[in-house]
C-alpha cells in the first residue's frame, strides 16, 4: 500500500473542536516525511463535492498548532448522504489523484468516510475529532480536554457571583448524547448535582437535597447540566426548583460553544499530533476504513462500523465519587 499511495487528502468534518489544526499539520508533516503529497478538503464532504481542494506542504500548517476551529473549515452536507452526492464526491478525488483520506470528525463522519470505502472503494482512516468524548475506540477525543478546561474555568468564575449573591446557579453545558463533559465538569468544578443523559433520578436527588435544611444553609450551589439531559436541559430545572422552592434564587447560565473555540491545551496538541501521525502511518501499512484511537495508552485502530456502533460508556465509579464527594 505504501508504494500505491502518492497523494493523500485531509479533511475536517461535523462540528469543530479544539486540535484539529494540530492533527492537520501532523498529517501533513507525516506524510511530506515519507514523499507523500497532501492536499487539504475545505468544508469536508461538501469541499469534495464542490472541488474544493488546496495542496498542503509543510510550511503551509507552519503556526497553526496553536490555533482553535479547523484551517480547513466544516459543514454539514446533505447532498452526500445521497448515493449521487457520494459518486460525485469519488470522482472529483479520483480527478485530483488522490489515493486515500484522513477523516477528522465524530460518528457522521466516519459513516461518510465508511460509506466512500464501501461504494468506491476510497482508502480513509479517521480521526476522532469532537469535544464529546462519546466516540468508541480511544479513550479522549481530540477537543474534549480544551473543552472540560473552557467550561471548568467559566464555573470558577459563575461560583464567585454565585456566592456573592447566595443563589443557585445551574450551568448547562455541551453533551446531546453524552455527559462525558457534565461528568468532568461536575467533579472538577465542585458541583453539588450533576445531570447527564445517561443517569436517571437526579431531578428526585436535587429537589432532597433542597429540602435537607442542614444544606440550605450553604451560601450558594453550582448544578452542572449537559444539554441533552433528561428533564430537558437546564432552563426546565430552574423551572421546577423555582416552582417547589419559593424561596431560591435560581440563575440559569448556558456555556454553549464558547467550549468549541479557543486555542487547545497542550494535551489536546499532543493527542492530535500523535493520532494525526498514526493516521498516515496506517494507510502507509495497508489499513482502510478505520479509526486511530488510544486506550490505555496504547495505539489501536478500530473498525468504522464498530466504532460507529458500539456506544461509549461514562465511568459508573466517576459517577458514584460525584455524588458522594457533593455531600
Amino acid at each position: 500500500m505504501s508504494d500505491e499511495i502518492k497523494r493523500i487528502g485531509v479533511f475536517t468534518s461535523g462540528g469543530d473542536a479544539p486540535g484539529m489544526n494540530a492533527a492537520i499539520r501532523a498529517v501533513v508533516r507525516t506524510a511530506a516525511y515519507s514523499h507523500i503529497d497532501v492536499y487539504g478538503i475545505r468544508r469536508g464532504y461538501q469541499g469534495m463535492i464542490d472541488n474544493d481542494f488546496v495542496e498542503l506542504k509543510s510550511r503551509s500548517v507552519a503556526n497553526i498548532i496553536q490555533l482553535g476551529g479547523t484551517v480547513l473549515k466544516t459543514a454539514r452536507c446533505d447532498d452526500f448522504r445521497t448515493p449521487e452526492g457520494r459518486a460525485l464526491a469519488a470522482k472529483n478525488l479520483k480527478t485530483q489523484q488522490i489515493d486515500a483520506l484522513v477523516c477528522i470528525g465524530g460518528n457522521g463522519s466516519y459513516t461518510g468516510a465508511m460509506k466512500l470505502y464501501e461504494e468506491h472503494r476510497i482508502p480513509t482512516i479517521g480521526l476522532p475529532g469532537t469535544i464529546d468524548n462519546d466516540l468508541y475506540g480511544t479513550d479522549f477525543t481530540i477537543g474534549y480536554d480544551t473543552a472540560i478546561n473552557t467550561a471548568c474555568d467559566a464555573i470558577d468564575k459563575i461560583r464567585d457571583t454565585a456566592g456573592s449573591h447566595n443563589r443557585v446557579f445551574l450551568v448547562e453545558v455541551m453533551g446531546r448524547d453524552a455527559g462525558f463533559i457534565a461528568l468532568a465538569v461536575g467533579i472538577s468544578g465542585g458541583a453539588e448535582a450533576i445531570f447527564i443523559p445517561e443517569q436517571k433520578g437526579e431531578m428526585s436527588q436535587l429537589m432532597d437535597h433542597f429540602k435537607d435544611t442542614s444544606r440550605r444553609t450553604k451560601s450558594f450551589s453550582i448544578v452542572v447540566v449537559a444539554e441533552g439531559d433528561r428533564q430537558g436541559g437546564a432552563l426546565a430545572i430552574q423551572d421546577r426548583l423555582e416552582t417547589e422552592f419559593d424561596d431560591i434564587d435560581v440563575r440559569t447560565t448556558i456555556l454553549g460553544h464558547i467550549q468549541r473555540g479557543g486555542s487547545p491545551t497542550a494535551r489536546d496538541r499532543v493527542l492530535a499530533s500523535q493520532l494525526g501521525y498514526e493516521a498516515v502511518e496506517a494507510l502507509r501499512k495497508g489499513e482502510v476504513s478505520k479509526a486511530v484511537g488510544i486506550v490505555g495508552g496504547e495505539v489501536i485502530l478500530t473498525d468504522f462500523e464498530v466504532a460507529i456502533g458500539k456506544s461509549k460508556q461514562v465511568n459508573p465509579d466517576l459517577i458514584r465519587m460525584a455524588e458522594i464527594l457533593a455531600n
